[in-house]
């Protein structure tokens, strides 16, 4: 239903796990009726953590990730969801570019 690199609009948990806040997220992987996703933030910081991965609307494939503007992938940020919390399927990352964002989240989790 849901491939590694689709950028989807969820309803993301905050880690506190009382609220959550509609956001898009990139989907890691999909195990049977759950997805494991990374949140995606428009609110961008002066410095970026090294385990981030930035999205910028000037890059030439950004039209495809169907996200609206600039935004940041924090690969810390992980969710196990079930697949009825996805609002809709946003876009997808180029194939080249979801495997940089693994890279990051390898170095993130120290696998």
């Amino acid at each position: 239903m849901y491939s590694s690199g689709e950028i989807v609009l969820i309803s993301f948990p905050f880690t506190n796990l009382t609220d959550a806040k509609i956001r898009p997220a990139l989907v890691i992987s999909e195990l049977k009726e759950d997805i494991i996703v990374v949140g995606i933030f428009s609110k961008i910081p002066d410095i970026l953590e090294e385990s981030w991965f930035l999205i910028n609307e000037e890059d030439p494939w950004f039209k495809q990730t169907g996200l609206k503007k600039t935004s940041v992938i924090k690969t810390g940020k992980i969710a196990v969801i079930h697949h009825s919390i996805v609002r809709k399927k946003l876009g997808k990352l180029p194939e080249d570019i979801f495997g940089l964002v693994k890279e990051k989240m390898r170095k993130t989790l120290k696998i």
